[in-house]
């Protein structure tokens, strides 16, 4: 394995819309480790359930995203672990969130840790997706817990089949629900000067190929990119566009 880049920066945008709804469930934060430099924390939720329920429930992702992360040590815990338990605390507070309020909450969370070896784990429930970009080529990306990746994986329909089914919404997982999460996890050993790791709601991948996403991603920096990518999605949807958010983390030489 190659030693990590002895000197490096990470640089973070973010981004969000509420898209032709009329209001707005997504949720989006970047948190830098509270005590390690060269750590931080990404994390999307795309809530759902009414009004004020997809909302509640991503509030909840994001609340404790930070409180799981406060009490991360890089140096001793597991980043895919914690990435988990993140997942499985947020499912349980939406559910008792649920039971306070009557209502339905739901939400999908994409996240992911970068640790200050460059070492990064991420996580992923629903359609929420997190790309590993290498330069503007694709070098990973999470399969939606989704319907119509099932078709896919089971070769009755392609991508491009997937992007414009009717059933493209119907998810077979995510947080809230009766069933317990699918908590997919996924370790990078070494991410490069170079590398992007994009995490970002259906109504924004939904617009794009990867290859247009890689493109992106690495000729701008991370905060044009981030707008170029909410400008271009709201184009392309024609009045018709989901809430949409990303979080973009890029590894730099340092200055």
């Amino acid at each position: 394995m190659m030693n990590a880049p002895s000197s490096f920066r990470l640089v973070a945008a973010t981004g969000i819309h509420r898209g032709d709804r009329p209001y707005q469930q997504d949720q989006v934060e970047v948190i830098p480790h509270p005590r390690v430099q060269g750590c931080l924390l990404a994390v999307v939720a795309d809530g759902m359930g009414g009004k004020s329920g997809g909302r509640k429930a991503a509030d909840q992702v994001i609340m404790t995203a930070r409180q799981v992360f406060d009490r991360y040590v890089p140096s001793k815990d597991e980043s895919a672990q914690t990435l988990a338990q993140l997942v499985n605390e947020a499912h349980l507070m939406i559910k008792l969130t649920a039971l306070a309020f009557e209502e339905e909450p739901h939400s999908t969370i994409g996240a992911f840790i970068v640790n200050p070896d460059l070492s990064a784990d991420i996580v992923h429930a629903g359609d929420t997706r997190v790309y590993h970009f290498r330069g503007p080529e694709l070098a990973h990306r999470t399969l939606d817990h989704s319907f119509v990746q099932r078709l896919v994986d089971e070769g009755q329909i392609t991508e491009d089949e997937a992007n414009v089914h009717p059933q493209a919404n119907l998810l077979t997982g995510c947080l809230g629900t009766q069933q317990d999460p699918p908590v997919a996890t996924h370790r990078i050993h070494q991410l490069e000067i170079g590398d992007s790791l994009l995490v970002c709601s259906d109504g924004l991948w939904h617009y794009f190929t990867p290859k247009e996403l890689g493109a992106i991603v690495h000729t701008l920096p991370p905060r044009e990119a981030a707008e170029m990518l909410i400008g271009k999605a709201r184009h392309r949807a024609r009045a018709g566009g989901d809430n949409l958010s990303l979080a973009l983390v890029r590894v730099e030489a340092p200055n």
